[in-house]
């Protein structure tokens, strides 16, 4: 919808219909491919810095000519480069941070012995001669006009003998150049979705920091559930619900705006009458229940799972008996790998909050649970400093279903993570193991672990609270080996949470994590003047 609307715009307003089509934030993935293919785009442009330092089998030179981007379905488009230095150097040039000369020289260096395409600028246009403020790093404006020196610096290269001027579309010529034309996949495990400059600029810059992106996120989620469960085909709904969650609103917005934005995402969720209230409840599955002074043991046909009442009911062991006797994830405890950086006890199932210059927050205290009549649920609750942890584990037949509330006394700028689940390393096959989820496309895209070493959440800088994440735009994610799989199902209309994972190998084991995170923190993120309330649900089958 977002790219059949934006075509009838772009036709209506400048009379033509754009054959090339920059990634939007240049925040790409496999499964959007199709969508481009099917709007009929001829190329697409992305960013080559990030794809390229996550492939270093690439060849350096594949840079400088066009290759094609292969999608999730086998489906190729072609793939004209942008350049996140190169087109922060022209800023620099225009803000007047560098002169001509040193520019110039800077590009000079990408000069080959035969003709070659470089990208000399592939960004936004709208900051010249202009400053939002944001930013007291911005580079001031100076006397003359920046378009006054990019003028300049046109003049001059038109004036060349070793450069010359062409059109986007023409780079598209170079694909039948011997270093053209390749096939290649953009993502990777370590890197499922590249987004344009340095790791600061990651999904969840527009997923989980902002003013309430997972808030505005969650709603949209709600929203396009009612569009497709009732087949809405109303383009005037659809164009409100792309412009409603549009990245504008998810970054850096005046109040005026947000509040604008608001009203509107409200009006469009009432008018649908989404609640919570028609979704209808599922039949759960009598289990037969043991409880000692520490464990609850819950069992049925189909699974065993063994919850530690000391630890906040993570869990201690869950068995599919479909695939053996043996637990596919819990609690792995401290000593259990030799090497030392992974010297800690991990749990399964429980959160983790981390606040700038404080104590890490988990709900990993001692709980008595209530066990309902019937046996299929069980209920907890937990009060840590100015954190509530409100936890309901359900029994379906083959299903294991977590809804956590989390509730803060006052607001607080915190990383929120309130899932996270620790792998058995010995019940999975290093050789063949993978996960798949759905980035933005209609089929899901899988990822292969063996041979990588990596930690989506890793802190970036004292600012910025993780470097990558998955869309997981279906919610769901899977775990699976050779024989077997493990679904994790996130309700993304209670809570649209983005799955990430650590993963490591070392001599004949590995350590494998999936958290779900409900917020990060970068720049953009702004503290709310109310208390935190979350409600998330995930289920594993």
């Amino acid at each position: 919808w977002n790219q059949k609307l934006g075509l009838e715009v772009y036709e209506k307003l400048l009379g033509v219909k754009p054959k090339l089509a920059l990634v939007n934030e240049m925040a790409y993935s496999g499964g959007i491919v199709e969508h481009y293919i099917k709007a009929n785009y001829e190329g697409l442009i992305m960013e080559w810095n990030n794809p390229r330092s996550a492939h270093p089998e690439w060849l350096n030179e594949w840079r400088y000519f066009p290759q094609k981007a292969i999608g999730t379905n086998v489906e190729t488009i072609p793939l004209i480069w942008a350049d996140s230095i190169a087109f922060q150097k022209y800023q620099r040039y225009a803000h007047g941070e560098i002169d001509l000369e040193e520019y110039v020289k800077y590009l000079k260096n990408h000069m080959g012995e035969s003709d070659r395409y470089f990208p000399l600028y592939s960004n936004d246009v709208e900051i010249f001669d202009y400053r939002p403020g944001r930013y007291n790093t911005e580079a001031k404006i100076k006397g003359n006009s920046e378009w006054d020196r990019i003028i300049d610096l046109y003049l001059y290269l038109n004036k060349q003998n070793w450069c010359e001027y062409v059109f986007p579309s023409q780079v598209l010529n170079g694909l039948n150049n011997e270093k053209g034309g390749r096939e290649l996949k953009l993502e990777s495990p370590a890197q499922p979705i590249p987004v344009k400059k340095q790791e600061k600029y990651n999904i969840n810059r527009w997923a989980l920091t902002g003013r309430d992106d997972l808030g505005i996120n969650t709603k949209c989620y709600k929203i396009y559930t009612s569009f497709v469960e009732n087949d809405n085909k109303n383009p005037n709904d659809w164009k409100e619900l792309c412009y409603l969650w549009s990245s504008d609103f998810r970054t850096h917005i005046t109040e005026k705006r947000w509040k604008e934005n608001i009203e509107k995402l409200d009006s469009l969720l009432a008018k649908y009458d989404y609640c919570e209230n028609d979704i209808k409840e599922k039949s759960y599955s009598k289990v037969e229940v043991l409880e000692d002074h520490k464990w609850i043991i819950a069992e049925n046909n189909n699974y065993k799972v063994v919850l530690n009442k000391n630890k906040g009911l993570t869990i201690q062991k869950l068995v599919f008996k479909k695939y053996g006797k043996e637990s596919l994830l819990g609690t792995l405890d401290h000593g259990y790998y030799d090497d030392i950086s992974l010297g800690a006890d991990y749990y399964t199932g429980h959160a983790i909050i981390e606040r700038p210059g404080e104590h890490k927050v988990t709900d990993l205290g001692r709980v008595n649970p209530v066990v309902d009549q019937n046996g299929n649920r069980i209920i907890s609750i937990q009060k840590l400093g100015n954190y509530s942890f409100n936890q309901i584990v359900k029994f379906e037949k083959e299903k294991l279903v977590f809804e956590k509330n989390i509730e803060t006394d006052s607001p607080e700028k915190a990383i929120i993570r309130p899932y996270n689940f620790t792998f058995n390393p010995e019940a999975w096959d290093i050789e063949s193991l993978f996960i798949t989820t759905y980035n933005g496309g209609s089929t899901p895209e899988k990822f292969n672990l063996k041979g990588q070493n990596f930690s989506h959440g890793d802190i970036y800088s004292s600012l910025i609270s993780a470097r990558h994440g998955f869309g997981g735009t279906e919610g769901t994610f899977v775990i699976g080996d050779i024989d077997k799989t493990l679904t994790f199902e996130c309700d993304m209309s209670t809570s649209a949470l983005i799955p990430s994972i650590i993963y490591k190998e070392m001599a004949g084991t590995c350590f494998f994590r999936l958290q779900y995170s409900a917020r990060e923190i970068d720049e953009t993120l702004h503290q709310q003047n109310k208390p935190l309330r979350m409600f998330t649900k995930l289920i594993i089958s």
